[in-house]
C-alpha cells in the first residue's frame, strides 16, 4: 500500500490544504490498473482533518483487501457546504477534485465504481453530495451523520449554533434551503432521481441518534430505500470503524474469513 499525501491550492476553496490518498500496491487484486479500480471519497467529521480515517480506523487494511483507491480531503468545519467566504467546498467535493485525481492518477471510475461516505460532519456531507449530484456515486453512506435541522430544535443552546450562522447565514433560513436534509429528500422524491444505494448506520447512545431516526423515517414515508443501521455505542471511533467495514462489504461483498 502507498499513502500519498497531496498539498495543494484548489481553485475553488482559495487555501493550501491537505489531501490523503491511499493506493493498492500494483500487483494486488488481479493487477488492475489505477484506472481501473473502484473510489472511495472518505469524509471527516468537524474536528478531524484529511488523516483521521487513516490514524484511527482501518481503512488503509481494508483497502488493500478489496484493491480500492480511497482519497481523503480536508474540508475544515465547512460542513462540505460552498461558503459565503468564496471557499468552495461542496463544488471542490464534487468537481473539482475529481477532475485534479483524475489528471493526476489517471482516476477515472464510472458512477457505478464510485463511493463516498463519512463520520459526523462527513455524513452530513456525504449525503449532501449523493442527493445533489446522485449521478456520481454508486453509493453512499452516512455514519452519525447531522441529517435533520431539528438539531435547532434538540440542541438550542448549543455553542456551534454561532458558527452555523457563519456557514450557512440565518438559522431561521435554514430549513427549506439546499442545506437541509428534509429538502434532498423530497427533491430527490419528486424529480424520481436516481439516488445511489445508501446506506446510514448511528449509535443509539450519541446525541444524534433522533437526528438518523427523523432521517430514516421520512425517507421511508417517501419510499426512499435506506439500508439503516443502529447499535449500543457512541460516537466515536469504534463504532465508524465497524461501520466502514460493514458498508463496505455491503457494496464490494464480504472479504474471506480473517480479513
Amino acid at each position: 500500500m502507498a499513502l500519498i499525501r497531496i498539498d495543494h491550492v484548489p481553485e475553488t476553496v482559495k487555501l493550501n490544504i491537505s489531501l490523503n490518498v491511499i493506493v493498492p500496491d500494483p500487483a494486488s487484486i488481479d493487477e488492475l490498473p489505477l484506472i481501473e479500480r473502484k473510489v472511495l471519497y472518505l469524509l471527516h467529521g468537524l474536528s478531524d482533518d484529511a488523516s483521521a480515517w487513516q490514524r484511527y480506523t482501518s481503512i488503509e487494511t481494508l483497502a488493500g483487501a478489496y484493491g480500492l483507491v480511497v482519497v481523503m480531503p480536508s474540508a475544515g468545519r465547512s460542513f462540505y457546504c460552498d461558503l459565503p467566504n468564496g471557499q468552495l467546498y461542496f463544488t471542490y467535493l464534487t468537481e473539482e477534485l475529481p477532475r485534479y485525481l483524475e489528471n493526476l492518477f489517471q482516476l477515472a471510475p464510472g458512477r457505478e465504481d464510485t463511493f463516498i461516505a463519512g463520520n459526523s460532519m462527513g455524513g452530513y456531507g456525504a449525503f449532501k453530495a449523493a442527493f445533489l449530484r446522485p449521478e456520481l456515486y454508486g453509493a453512499a453512506a452516512s455514519f452519525s451523520g447531522m441529517l435533520s435541522l431539528d438539531f435547532l430544535k434538540y440542541f438550542p443552546d448549543d455553542p456551534r449554533l454561532e458558527e452555523f450562522r457563519y456557514l450557512f447565514g440565518k438559522l431561521e433560513d435554514l430549513p427549506g434551503s439546499e442545506h437541509d436534509p428534509a429538502v434532498w429528500l423530497k427533491n430527490a422524491a419528486a424529480e424520481k432521481k436516481k439516488l445511489p444505494r445508501l446506506y446510514m448506520a448511528c449509535a443509539r447512545q450519541e446525541d444524534l441518534y433522533p437526528l438518523n431516526v427523523i432521517f430514516r423515517d421520512a425517507a421511508g414515508a417517501l419510499d426512499i430505500e435506506v439500508d439503516y443501521f443502529e447499535a449500543d455505542g457512541a460516537h466515536d471511533w469504534f463504532f465508524w470503524d465497524v461501520q466502514i467495514r460493514r458498508f463496505l462489504a455491503a457494496v464490494l461483498g464480504e472479504l474471506p474469513a480473517g480479513q
